[in-house]
């Protein structure tokens, strides 16, 4: 089968396309052709350097296709079945020691840049019904980890208000979440035009924080000085502080990563004392979280938002694309 892989010193020009073996399934495992993958930050985190990773290493997290033969002792699956990749392979349900979450696909084991993949089943849940194999493929990382800041972890309730910074697949999957559920979303960019697509896409008010530097307060004056029940934090240091002065009393806030930037150390821990914040870490989610989710998917009709498609051969330059800070949703590797 064909695979792209990581040259080490990393870089995404160390990428190339290299040849790999995917055996035929044994004793609880599956075979997948995988038809589809997607970008994530993380992926390019680890394409890039600033992860380790070992020389030879198969990137992307996320993937999805069709299973083309089952082991022995396989139950749940059948030749055929459309499936998509999980990220915490070894994460079930309920709760889960940070130590255990060793076998992430994309970094440190073999993600899904490649044709086929023989995995345990426990690598795969069916993917929702009358999605694409490319749709699919942008639920495992950025999918899950709105869900279970949402869902799981804050149990968003209808009349809820919920901010969502930034169009990254994370944010925009937990707009599309959190209007399922019913509740009122704020979202923010620097940009006019992805401004009207997040409307479009059913945000309730928009804010540009570039020409809004306090979006803290623009966000109170919107709920009317309460602030909201629900924030996604996916900028960091950077956007922490403003984050913390938009949140209500006892609100909670899904820190999901920084991609602002890790060079702020600090924490407004006097806001977050008085108005005795929940701050909780999300780092994606179970194998429980991901089958809850595609269920969601399915009964609300929601399809997430695909910026553009690559093929595997053009790997860099699909990173290039999203280093370069244009895309609106997710990005895409046809197989």
């Amino acid at each position: 089968m064909r695979a792209m892989r990581i040259r080490t010193p990393a870089s995404v020009e160390g990428l190339y396309l290299d040849r790999a073996d995917a055996p035929p399934p044994g004793p609880g495992e599956i075979r997948v052709h995988i038809r589809a993958a997607s970008l994530n930050f993380r992926d390019a985190l680890v394409v890039g350097g600033v992860f380790p990773a070992r020389d030879g290493l198969i990137p992307l997290s996320d993937g999805a296709g069709e299973v083309v033969a089952v082991g022995p002792g396989v139950t749940g699956f059948a030749v055929g079945d459309a499936v998509v990749s999980t990220f915490h392979p070894t994460w079930a349900d309920g709760h889960v020691e940070r130590s255990e979450l060793t076998a992430s696909p994309g970094g440190p084991a073999d993600g899904y840049a490649c044709d086929h993949a023989t995995r345990s089943v426990s690598h795969f849940t069916r993917a929702p019904r009358g999605l694409s194999h490319a749709e699919s493929a942008t639920l495992t990382c950025a999918g899950v980890t709105a869900w279970r800041a949402l869902v799981t972890d804050a149990q968003v309730r209808p009349g809820a208000t919920v901010l969502v910074l930034g169009t990254g697949g994370v944010s925009l999957f937990a707009l599309q979440f959190a209007k399922a559920a019913g509740a009122t979303v704020i979202a923010t960019s620097s940009s006019v035009e992805k401004l009207g697509k997040l409307k479009a896409l059913g945000a309730d008010h928009v804010i540009n924080y570039r020409e809004t530097e306090k979006w803290g307060e623009a966000v109170l004056a919107l709920t009317g000085g309460l602030g909201v029940d629900h924030i996604v934090e996916v900028g960091g240091p950077h956007t922490m502080g403003q984050s913390c002065i938009a949140a209500r009393t006892g609100g909670h806030i899904a820190i999901v990563g920084a991609v602002g930037g890790f060079d702020i150390d600090t924490l407004p821990f006097a806001i977050v004392q008085a108005k005795r914040l929940r701050l909780q870490a999300v780092t994606v989610g179970s194998r429980r979280d991901q089958t809850d989710m595609v269920r969601a998917i399915e009964a609300n009709g929601i399809r997430p938002v695909i910026d553009s498609h690559f093929p595997l051969e053009r790997l860099g330059d699909a990173f290039r694309h999203m280093q370069a800070g244009g895309p609106f949703g997710k990005i895409c590797i046809q197989l």
